[in-house]
């Protein structure tokens, strides 16, 4: 079995990823962790998420819920996950990382991190969106310079960070396989009298609304043509199935950086 525990256990990813373990063969829910002083402290995380008593109370402490486990699964906020980071390769355990919104700062500390322990990092771990993200490339390749590439992405309203993180991820899988940078073709808006579309421009356009879980869709405009590559999520159990298969995946790698791809042995 391996042994996982689970932070921000309360929360909306946290709930699907506490589901998902009790379904997957092999998986051991050995602690729930929240931030200090949530009113969900104590509580079993079991009852908590609707599948019965699983005798995993809620806690806050981190440092006893790393001293159990083997996988450290984290889906909180940017400050947060860099921490528990540092705190898990202190305690040689691996990570999965699918929290979004990271700044250069959060992704230094992971990476220092995995420089002592495996760690699967990646800001959509449906395993639908990481096929998408290779036949991207492929498309890219294939069509070449002549079909501008275009994502828009849906979330909904309560979502803080745009583009999503899934978003810069196809746009970087592009911008890899088409020679280009997000640093200096990545357009994030068009107002006004702009001029005509740049040769090398990547247009990612967030938008938000109601209970979206998740649509992405890259297209690839070209003379006479256009090609549309989607995903659609309709529930946040897909990124918790493939944050499980991650936790089984990732045990006893050499410690390193790893992503979906890498998971679904796409690589």
């Amino acid at each position: 079995m391996t042994r996982i525990a689970v932070a921000g256990a309360s929360g909306r990813m946290g709930r699907s990823i506490i589901r998902a373990l009790a379904d997957a063969p092999g998986a051991q829910l050995v602690a729930a962790v929240e931030r200090h002083g949530h009113a969900d402290l104590g509580k079993d995380s079991g009852e908590l998420v609707g599948i019965g008593k699983n005798e995993v109370p809620v806690t806050h402490d981190a440092a006893a819920a790393l001293a159990k486990a083997e996988v450290w699964v984290d889906f909180t906020a940017p400050e947060a996950a860099a921490h528990a980071a540092e705190v898990a390769a202190q305690h040689k355990v691996a990570l999965v990382i699918g929290t979004t919104g990271l700044a250069e700062g959060h992704r230094a500390a992971i990476d220092r991190a995995s420089k002592q322990v495996p760690a699967v990092v990646s800001s959509n771990m449906s395993v639908g969106v990481n096929v998408l993200i290779k036949l991207l490339v492929e498309a890219a390749r294939a069509l070449g310079p002549g079909f501008d590439p275009e994502i828009v992405e849906l979330h909904h309203r309560g979502k803080k960070d745009a583009p999503s993180g899934t978003a810069i991820m196809m746009a970087n899988a592009l911008a890899h396989a088409m020679g280009r940078s997000l640093k200096t073709d990545a357009v994030y808006r068009r107002q006004g009298q702009i001029g005509a579309r740049g040769e090398r421009e990547m247009g990612i356009l967030a938008v938000r609304g109601g209970d979206v879980v998740g649509d992405h869709t890259v297209y690839f405009l070209g003379q006479g043509e256009r090609i549309e590559l989607s995903h659609r999520a309709t529930s946040r159990e897909t990124f918790a199935h493939g944050a499980v298969r991650a936790a089984l995946w990732i045990k006893g790698r050499p410690a390193g950086l790893y992503d979906m791809q890498d998971v679904l042995g796409m690589k």
